[in-house]
């Protein structure tokens, strides 16, 4: 997919994970452990140190490079060298007749209700369709993940099902909520 997009907000500055951002990634898990708990699949302890980190975000180059994924972290712009505040990712990039990814994010506890991963997200859909070439992106959600059901409504997803049992969070098989959106400009592969 060529050069690393770099995609700047009023408040965030959205890049790909390098090495150096692997103290910074372990530090955003370890302190949103218990908040990210009730809506992620079981985390093995080695996910919240930098030494993963280092590894995996020499992987997301490749994926990158590879166009299997694009992945994102949210940082606040302000700051020197931006504290991390959130990631969003587009995986499982599917080309062809399909065009799509899959859109997963996550949020620091501290920047719920201000209105931070709608302004990232914002600006990361128009890049994916646009720049990227994408033609639908999906997103899935607990049912009773209500700030995640608001979210993507907000900005254009749409239900277009509903998968019981679809991943293992929280110690149990979880029933998901699936949307997706489609790009405003479609065009063909």
């Amino acid at each position: 997919m060529g050069d690393l997009p770099v995609i700047r907000t009023a408040r965030f500055t959205l890049t790909a994970g390098a090495p150096d951002d692997a103290p910074a990634m372990a530090a955003y898990l370890t302190r949103n452990r218990r908040f990210h708990a009730p809506t992620a699949p079981p985390t093995p302890d080695e996910v919240y140190t930098a030494a993963l980190w280092e590894r995996r975000f020499v992987d997301h180059r490749r994926e990158h490079d590879e166009r299997r994924a694009a992945r994102f972290l949210i940082r606040e712009t302000a700051h020197p060298r931006g504290a991390l505040v959130g990631v969003a990712n587009l995986t499982n990039l599917v080309w062809g007749p399909f065009c799509a990814a899959y859109l997963g994010f996550s949020l620091d506890e501290a920047w719920q209700g201000r209105g931070a991963m709608y302004e990232a997200l914002d600006a990361l859909l128009p890049w994916a369709f646009e720049t990227l070439g994408l033609h639908r992106v999906m997103a899935n959600h607990l049912p009773e993940n209500r700030r995640s059901a608001a979210l993507l409504r907000r900005l254009g997803f749409v239900p277009e099902g509903y998968a019981r049992d679809y991943l293992f969070i929280d110690g149990a098989w979880r029933d998901h909520v699936l949307t997706a959106k489609t790009s405003p400009r479609p065009v063909a592969p």
